[in-house]
Parts: structure tokens; sequence; C-alpha cells
């Protein structure tokens, strides 16, 4: 798969991993979000390594971060979606869901899925819905499978 690189101003997409500081994503998914709070770096990498990544930079600083776990044919889950609080309101996560729903190797699937406690109206604007049918979905959730012990 091709890296995609845009740049906007100061402000930078790109699928490189090799570009990704992943002290810095851990740092943000494990103390500032709300889902993965105390998320073991080990894990930050593997999910990493395992998805299609989307780093949003300023500059080379790591200022933002989505990745996607994905067959590339019928399914893809959105998932770790930040932008950093003091680069927020400057059109970033637009920017940034923009480059993910237009990327090549993602078109054509049935079905996307995320969590979301906040971001509907973000997601809304690309065509996200509720649920149709939720009572077809199932889950095995774990929210404790990061608190230190």
């Amino acid at each position: 798969m091709e890296h995609i690189h845009i740049q906007q101003g100061d402000f930078s997409i790109s699928t490189d991993k090799s570009k990704l500081d992943l002290q810095a994503i851990h740092h943000f998914l494990s103390k500032e979000s709300y889902w993965s709070q105390n998320i073991p770096f080990e894990t930050v990498k593997a999910a990493s390594e395992n998805s299609l990544t989307f780093g949003v930079y300023h500059h080379h600083q790591q200022i933002g971060y989505a990745r996607i776990v994905s067959d590339y044919a019928t399914v893809a889950y959105l998932g770790d979606v930040y932008i950093l609080p003091e680069f927020r309101g400057q059109g970033l996560s637009k920017w940034l869901m923009a480059t993910i729903m237009n990327h090549p190797n993602l078109q054509g699937l049935r079905r996307w899925i995320l969590l979301t406690a906040d971001a509907h109206g973000l997601y809304k604007q690309y065509g996200w819905t509720d649920i149709a049918k939720p009572d077809r979905w199932m889950e095995l959730h774990n929210p404790d499978v990061y608190k230190l012990n």
C-alpha cells in the first residue's frame, strides 16, 4: 500500500508509520483520552502496527492520529481518533476525516463502524448515522482491561 502524504500550510497528514511518534500517541491515549486510560505502550504499538494509521503533524510534531482496522474489502473500524486540544478548532479533524474517507484502499466497503461519546456531529458530516438495528449488534467489552492493579 502506498503512503499518503498531504500538506496544508504548516500541517500534514501521512500514513507513513515511520513518521509516527508512538510515545506521543501513547501519552494521549493513556492519559488524556476517555476510551483507553492506562493503555500499555506495547498495546498502542501493536495496534498501530496492525492498522492503517493516519498521523497528523504540525511541522514534525505529532498532533493527531487515527487508525483503521480493515479487511479492505467489506468492513472498516475507525478508532483512536484525536487532535490535541491546543490544535482543535482549525478544521484539522474534518481534514483528517476527509482524508480517511477518501483513502483509495477504503472505497466500496459495505460497512464502517466506530464508537464515540462526543463527536457524533463530526462523523455525521461524512455520512455516519446511528446504528439502524442496534438489536443485531453484540459486543464483548472489558472496560477495565487497562486498569492498574
